[in-house]
């Protein structure tokens, strides 16, 4: 099981370091990436978060709604307890402390908590994986973009004039990558079938989508240094700690079955994912901060998440 942590994990800094020797180097410019994330976040993740769930047998997708409901749950207390520290305590910013709330409470599930729960499960592991991920996509995801398109200033607003809340939730529940995924969940559970041609033309690019937002994350970074402070080190045990532990409580509190309960921990163990950085560059917002949870997450997790394994699938 270590050498599978292991492989999920170095991968990971691999495509990152890609990317950043590629800033670095000058081989992409660093501060101009909006074209990659526009590849990213409106074609190849809502296409492989649209396939993830459309593909899912409909018993599945209804079995699964404990765990939806439990991971939407804990990563709404997570994104609330760290937004409402750094806005009323820490005086940062509405549109940035939303983002690194994001960055905490939403792990990186396409990247490390795919590879690790298809050792774990097998086959079997993509559905429930695919909810969780639709989960913060649907909820958590829309909920910062919400707060960000309210609090951003955006070019040719009179006076810094704010958006309307409506205008704002419009925005924000139109993205594309809060909009596949539902549409996928809505296509499984009404019994209909992609088919092959479908499916093939979807992952095709969709596969695409974790290796390119890695580079991306690299490449942001190359233009920025890692700086490790309490800040970094507080999100990191926020997300590499409190959300599973936070977690484990739900589902005893709950008495969900344990093999339900036991997939819940392990994705809540999941160190924090890249969607805060990529809506950073989006709104052309500091991704600095989120650049240096994401990789202080990633680097820990290689002992945390050995620790949640060893204990929910010992071998």
């Amino acid at each position: 099981m270590a050498h599978t942590i292991l492989l999920a994990l170095l991968p990971i800094f691999f495509v990152m370091a890609l990317g950043y020797l590629a800033g670095r180097l000058a081989i992409v410019d660093n501060h101009h990436v909006e074209g990659l994330n526009v590849l990213v976040m409106t074609f190849a993740l809502p296409a492989s978060l649209f396939a993830a769930t459309a593909t899912a047998p409909r018993s599945e997708m209804l079995a699964q709604a404990p765990l939806f409901l439990i991971s939407s749950g804990v990563m709404l207390v997570v994104f609330a307890a760290w937004y409402l520290l750094q806005v009323r305590y820490m005086k940062v910013g509405k549109a940035d402390a939303s983002l690194q709330a994001l960055t905490i409470a939403f792990p990186n599930l396409a990247g490390v908590g795919l590879p690790i729960l298809s050792d774990v499960l097998g086959p079997s592991g993509t559905v429930p994986l695919a909810i969780v991920l639709a989960s913060g996509s649907i909820i958590i995801s829309p909920l910062s973009l919400l707060l960000v398109e309210m609090h951003v200033d955006k070019p040719g607003t009179n006076n810094g004039q704010r958006p309307k809340i409506s205008h704002s939730l419009w925005h924000a529940l139109t993205k594309p990558v809060v909009v596949a995924p539902l549409l996928g969940i809505l296509f499984s559970l009404s019994g209909l079938k992609t088919g092959d041609v479908v499916d093939a033309s979807l992952l095709l690019i969709g596969h695409a989508a974790p290796g390119v937002a890695l580079f991306l994350t690299g490449v942001v970074l190359s233009a920025e240094a890692f700086k490790l402070d309490r800040k970094v080190i507080g999100a990191t045990i926020m997300s590499n700690l409190v959300r599973p532990i936070l977690t484990t409580g739900v589902v005893l509190v709950l008495s969900i079955p344990w093999d339900a309960a036991k997939v819940a921990i392990l994705l809540a163990a999941v160190p924090s994912g890249f969607f805060g950085i990529l809506f950073a560059v989006n709104y052309r917002l500091d991704s600095r901060a989120t650049g240096s949870m994401v990789i202080a997450s990633t680097v820990s997790s290689i002992v945390t998440l050995a620790i949640a394994v060893a204990i929910l699938f010992p071998r």
